[in-house]
């Protein structure tokens, strides 16, 4: 269960960091506020400075906390990915900017918006009460590994994936190059049949291949053409390895199959 290990590790980084940057978007917004509080807590000057000096730039450590964590709560807590999103991209539609529809990419441009008479009337501590939403979404999935309701299955499944390519990295090292890149083209082919379970999508046919699966999932937007291209691709060296062609797959190409294979089961779900 070592994938379900490792997603709780990182999920604890990235909640710890959440936290941090929770206190220090507070204090770019409410700096007299925030260092009152901090004082109040430390009652020593020195403790204080330390303190702020530490703190996380925010505009900085930001996008990599949002980065890493929008990938996270994609793989396990999808139903709220979208939310996670609308609270950090600007409203396509928007046609005026509010306290409730200022966004996270307004407060990193530091979008000030005042009325006609000067007067300001939304500004970048609208974007805390967004940030603050954002980390409880996140916070939510820790919640998650606890409930009896949580399907482990793909986490499991991922700890699988990831002993048969260690296996075929093995076999490949010792020339039985064919034996290799079938073993990684079931993983890449089963992990597309989960994709399609993910998005609520089927196959028609009974015995659908890579590319069948890779069809349907470009069809339906789950992703661009170039990743597409790669799967198909991916596809190829696998036919070659599973039937006889009239030449033999190189161990250069069932390398490039098994690492390929990696990166799509660690970015596409």
């Amino acid at each position: 269960m070592k994938n379900i290990e490792k997603y709780k590790k990182d999920l604890q980084f990235l909640i710890e960091k959440g936290d941090k940057l929770d206190n220090s978007i507070k204090y770019e917004c409410y700096p007299e506020n925030i260092e009152s509080q901090i004082k109040a807590a430390f009652k020593d000057d020195k403790k204080v400075k330390e303190y702020i000096q530490k703190m996380l730039p925010f505009n900085k450590e930001y996008q990599s906390w949002y980065s890493e964590s929008l990938v996270l709560i994609k793989q396990l807590l999808p139903d709220r990915h979208s939310d996670f999103v609308r609270l950090y991209e600007k409203p396509k539609t928007r046609k005026t900017i509010a306290y409730g529809n200022y966004v996270m990419e307004d407060y990193l441009q530091n979008l000030v918006v005042k009325s006609s008479f000067g007067d300001k009337k939304v500004g970048p501590e609208a974007a805390i009460n967004q940030f603050e939403q954002q980390l409880n979404i996140l916070k939510s999935i820790e919640r998650r590994f606890e409930s009896t309701l949580f399907d482990i299955r793909q986490l499991v499944q991922a700890d699988l994936f990831d002993s048969e390519l260690e296996a075929a990295k093995e076999l490949n090292k010792n020339k039985f190059k064919r034996g290799a890149g079938a073993i990684a083209g079931v993983v890449l082919e089963k992990h597309l049949g989960q994709v399609l379970t993910n998005h609520n999508l089927k196959s028609t046919k009974k015995n659908s291949s890579i590319s069948d699966f890779n069809d349907i999932l470009k069809s339906a937007d789950v992703y661009d053409t170039p990743t597409w291209r790669k799967i198909q691709h991916l596809g190829d060296i696998r036919n070659l390895c599973d039937h006889n062609k009239t030449r033999e797959p190189t161990k250069v190409e069932v390398d490039e199959l098994i690492s390929g294979v990696e990166a799509i089961i660690k970015t596409i779900y």
